[in-house]
């Protein structure tokens, strides 16, 4: 079995994470439980940003806060120095609520609203990846209005499909997200914001997907991004300083994924940007990039309690735990595989296979489909790996469930982050039915 970050079994065979007893944190806090490794998180952030140190090269590295969004992940992502990528109004308030620097937050999305836009004006952030022609009138009005200038990047799609999921691909030509480097677009956001008074146009920003264990695609969308930025330079002598190579770096889910090593994505981006730039004479741009999943993604551990178990002879044996789809949509939403343990069993021998179904009233609802696990029965602790993006930001109150705690530990210190929520939390913002009214 992997264990990741600072995952060890102790002499009780108990899972331990950050230096904590994992059975002593299901007591602690109840199940089920987000426990983040931020030791782990720490030095994934090092390690991109090392890389960049080395090489000489102008970065940013922001941390992709759609995957896990709190107010105590922006505090660590700002002691580590790190920029900030947020995609709504309720993760940029959060970020501000967090003390995280406005000038180092970039905000994106392919639907901004012009409230969302006033209010990173207001903050002052520091970048706005800009998807759409509708948001460029929205910004050259509010930027006139106010006279306040905004930096600008502008997201294309370099028309490069990553081996990844339909649903997680996002850099292919037919794409809501951005303008199209092909059939013109790009050269027209391009015309439309170079030399405008109050917007500050940057360089060009892609995605091309997630979950990617390779670096040839990112290879392949610098040159394509670079070569149109050269053209742009060529012919109206106007250079952009930033070239944004988005996220989507792999993690290991199971011991099928190969992922690389963060230095790796960055030292062939490096390699290939310095290339493109010297044979163009271009002058080599800073590189930005938005890691999220594979910061916060493996330092996630999700702790259920075993409930009810059944046997279907001759086809499977099911164990269900106290969470599931309401915690953890991935596996329903797009067969998203984890590898698991008992956490109070670490060293027992594996000798069952199990179907780890969730609680709720929905058939598609399991964690795991074959989960290779000891000998379990009620009450029994089962950690679920890899489990710190998409988690609890995507987790939802379906069935009316509350939505987990989240524990950040780290050098033997356990700290809650998030309270679980409670049944009346369920109902504050629900009113009351009045026949009356309806009548009136």
């Amino acid at each position: 079995m992997h264990l990741y970050g600072t995952q060890t079994i102790n002499e009780q065979g108990h899972l331990t994470i950050g230096g904590t007893d994992s059975v002593e944190l299901a007591k602690t806090y109840g199940t089920p439980l987000y426990v983040y490794d931020i030791q782990l998180f720490r030095e994934r952030a090092r390690a991109f940003q090392q890389t960049f140190k080395e090489a000489g090269i102008g970065y940013q590295v922001a941390y992709a806060s759609k995957a896990f969004s709190t107010i105590a992940i922006y505090q660590v992502a700002a002691e580590e120095n790190l920029s900030l990528d947020v995609v709504s109004a309720g993760e940029l308030y959060t970020a501000i609520k967090a003390g995280f620097p406005a000038e180092k937050i970039h905000f994106h999305g392919n639907n901004k609203s012009l409230e969302e836009l006033q209010m990173a004006f207001e903050v002052g952030i520091g970048c706005i990846v800009v998807d759409n022609f509708y948001e460029i009138d929205l910004l050259k009005k509010l930027s006139e209005q106010s006279k306040r200038p905004m930096n600008i990047l502008l997201r294309v799609t370099p028309g490069i499909e990553a081996h990844t999921h339909d649903y997680i691909t996002t850099g292919q030509e037919d794409s809501k997200f951005g303008f199209d480097l092909k059939n013109g677009q790009a050269d027209n956001a391009f015309q439309q914001t170079f030399n405008h008074e109050y917007l500050k146009l940057m360089g060009l920003h892609c995605h091309i997907g997630s979950q990617i264990f390779d670096t040839g695609a990112f290879q392949l969308a610098a040159e394509k991004l670079l070569q149109k930025m050269a053209g742009w330079k060529e012919e109206f002598g106007y250079t952009c300083p930033v070239l944004n190579l988005g996220g989507g770096f792999g993690i290991r889910y199971t011991e099928e994924d190969e992922p690389l090593e963060p230095a790796v994505y960055v030292r062939q981006m490096i390699e290939t940007v310095k290339k493109t730039s010297e044979a163009s004479g271009y002058p080599i741009p800073e590189i930005w990039i938005e890691p999220g999943r594979s910061l916060i993604g493996d330092a996630g551990t999700t702790l259920y309690t075993i409930g009810s178990m059944k046997e279907v002879p001759g086809t499977r044996k099911y164990a269900a735990v106290d969470g599931g789809m309401s915690d953890n949509i991935r596996p329903a939403l797009y067969g998203a595989k984890y590898s698991s343990l008992l956490a109070n069993k670490a060293n027992a021998e594996l000798t069952e296979q199990y179907t780890i179904a969730g609680k709720c009233c929905e058939s598609g609802d399991k964690l795991i489909e074959q989960a290779n696990l000891p000998a379990a029965e009620p009450g029994d602790l089962l950690s679920v790996f890899c489990t710190g993006a998409y988690g609890y930001a995507m987790a939802s109150n379906y069935n009316r469930i509350a939505r987990p705690a989240v524990v950040f530990v780290e050098e033997g210190v356990h700290q809650l982050v998030v309270k679980r929520e409670t049944n009346d939390d369920l109902v504050k913002q629900d009113l009351t039915y009045s026949q009356k009214a309806v009548q009136k």
